[in-house]
């Protein structure tokens, strides 16, 4: 690294070497030019300065558009080799290219060390609770609790038990990233199954849809988006509310979003708790602080932050509320269908 910067500076000292030479051989030839003339001392001197202003001139372009830029350079990956960010470099003063702020955040943003840790850290552990739960014990054993019911007559623990199965196999298979919005519903309507069996009549769910549901069911979003917003509702919205309440799951779709709206008519949220809530869902990097009792803590910020890493900003969660009155949970994605992704 010394031998190059040594070099550097010598081919620099090198060209200013040669304009010296040069300036001053052209200066000698017009001094001599001027005592063989009529020029004299007032022309000696209009010379100096003349060359003076050039030297100068030369020295300024020099510097800023071949000197300075290769500094800056050197800053900005000093400075990264020792930080392994940019980010407090974005919005300086210095500037070697007009997108550079873009560019720096951008490789910040797929550079994040934390983030990738993370990631790979509850990648690996959801793969180490699939690999410690046998599917098939598990399923056939809820298929024989099942069984026993029906033959008991028991209708009730029947039900449950087969939506508990379907529950468990949607959440421990692995289809992709990516999920159809039926699919996600029908989970979503297990998964209040077996919370209806603890709840009984105090619950109730509903779903709405606009004329052109056919095209939303078969529209794409994240595997699990849903059920930790239901999940929510019941236990921090409806589970305190003594007369408990209703869900009522809306869907419409603009130009470019699908739109989902979960809403629930249970003890709302107030203002000052409500504002953290939504300031937690806008973050898309770094480690998300364990609050699982309190709500919005880590299951939302978890579903927000897959949405905007898959989809961008402008995608996600944010949550509007009114104490005692209910909570609604929008959820905006991008309109995606299998002709979308074949498209892609």
């Amino acid at each position: 690294m010394k031998k190059r910067n040594i070099f550097s500076r010598q081919a620099v000292n090198f060209l200013w070497v040669l304009l010296g030479l040069g300036a001053g051989l052209q200066f000698i030839e017009v001094i001599w030019a001027a005592s063989k003339g009529y020029l004299g001392f007032f022309s000696m001197m209009v010379v100096i300065v003349t060359e003076m202003v050039i030297t100068g001139s030369i020295y300024v372009i020099i510097y800023k558009f071949l000197i300075k830029p290769c500094n800056e350079t050197r800053k900005l990956f000093k400075h990264f080799i020792q930080s392994g960010s940019f980010q407090e470099l974005i919005d300086q003063d210095y500037q070697i290219f007009p997108e550079q702020n873009e560019v720096m955040q951008k490789l910040d943003s797929i550079l994040d060390k934390k983030n990738i840790i993370e990631l790979s850290t509850k990648h690996a552990e959801l793969l180490a609770l699939q690999n410690q739960i046998n599917p098939h014990f598990l399923y056939n054993t809820l298929e024989a609790i099942r069984g026993d019911a029906l033959c008991e007559g028991i209708d009730s623990i029947a039900d449950t038990t087969e939506a508990l199965s379907t529950f468990f196999r949607y959440t421990i298979t692995d289809t992709g990233n990516l999920v159809s919005v039926e699919d996600e519903l029908e989970n979503v309507e297990n998964y209040f199954k077996i919370q209806q069996y603890r709840f009984g009549d105090k619950l109730d769910m509903r779903v709405n849809f606009p004329d052109d549901y056919a095209r939303i069911l078969e529209c794409k979003l994240p595997k699990l988006t849903l059920q930790p917003v239901v999940e929510n509702a019941i236990f921090h919205g409806l589970e305190a509310k003594a007369e408990g309440g209703v869900i009522t799951i809306s869907l419409e779709m603009t130009e470019k979003k699908l739109l989902i709206n979960i809403h629930d008519d249970g003890i709302g949220i107030d203002e000052e708790e409500l504002i953290k809530i939504n300031q937690r869902l806008e973050i898309t990097s770094g480690p998300l602080t364990e609050e699982k009792r309190k709500r919005g803590g880590i299951a939302l910020p978890n579903v927000s932050r897959r949405i905007k890493l898959l989809f961008g900003d402008e995608y996600g969660i944010h949550i509007y509320s009114i104490p005692n009155l209910g909570t609604e949970v929008r959820i905006s994605v991008p309109i995606i269908t299998n002709r979308e992704q074949r498209n892609q």
